[in-house]
């Protein structure tokens, strides 16, 4: 299951030692609710491997301009803490899955 995640855990989850793909989205948004499946599957298929988690940019403003996040859904993908690749608008899982294999 994706993490939910908010400012409280959000410094220690980029600061691990695993990488971390971070799915900024809202509950408004159908793009993000036709992805939302994917990013759950893919959270339990990298359990362990990769942190997956979920950004709801209503209620995390801080973590959405870090990022520079102007529109959702927006998939960061972070490695050592750094941005190493990221994917705008709603996409296959293939093409997820493709980037997060790049983390490992």
């Amino acid at each position: 299951m994706a993490l939910s995640i908010n400012k409280e855990n959000f410094e220690s989850l980029v600061g691990g030692d695993k990488p971390v793909v971070i799915d900024f989205w809202a509950e408004w948004c159908g793009p993000c609710r036709m992805i939302a499946p994917i990013v759950e599957e893919l959270a339990g298929e990298y359990e362990g491997k990769v942190v997956i988690g979920k950004c709801d940019v209503e209620q995390n403003d801080e973590i959405t301009m870090k990022y520079g996040v102007r529109n959702i859904p927006t998939i960061i993908f972070l490695k050592g803490g750094q941005v190493v690749d990221k994917q705008v608008g709603a996409c296959s899982k293939d093409a997820l899955k493709a980037k997060i294999e790049k983390l490992l």
